[in-house]
C-alpha cells in the first residue's frame, strides 16, 4: 500500500520494554501494535494500519480523514 498519509506515533515504555505504536486516526485502543526495535515498531504500524484500511475497505466503512488534510482544509 502506498502513500499512507496516517500520523503513527511511536514512543519507548520502559514499562514495557519496548517500542508503542499509536495510530491516531483510528479510533478504539490507544496502542495498537508494538516493536523490540525502532524498525520493528515502525514496521508493525505500518502492517496494522494497512489491516486497518482494508478492514475498513471490506467492512463498506469510511476512513477516517487523515491529519494533516483536516489542517489543511482548516488554513
Amino acid at each position: 500500500m502506498n502513500n499512507l498519509k496516517y500520523q503513527m506515533i511511536i514512543q519507548w515504555s520502559n514499562e514495557d520494554n519496548c517500542y508503542l505504536v499509536s495510530l491516531p486516526e483510528f479510533p478504539g485502543q490507544k496502542w495498537r501494535t508494538h516493536g523490540d526495535t525502532y524498525q520493528e515498531a515502525v514496521n508493525n504500524g505500518v502492517e496494522c494500519l494497512e489491516g486497518l484500511i482494508l478492514d475498513d475497505q471490506e467492512a463498506g466503512e469510511t476512513l477516517p480523514i487523515p491529519y494533516n488534510l483536516v489542517l489543511e482544509s482548516v488554513s
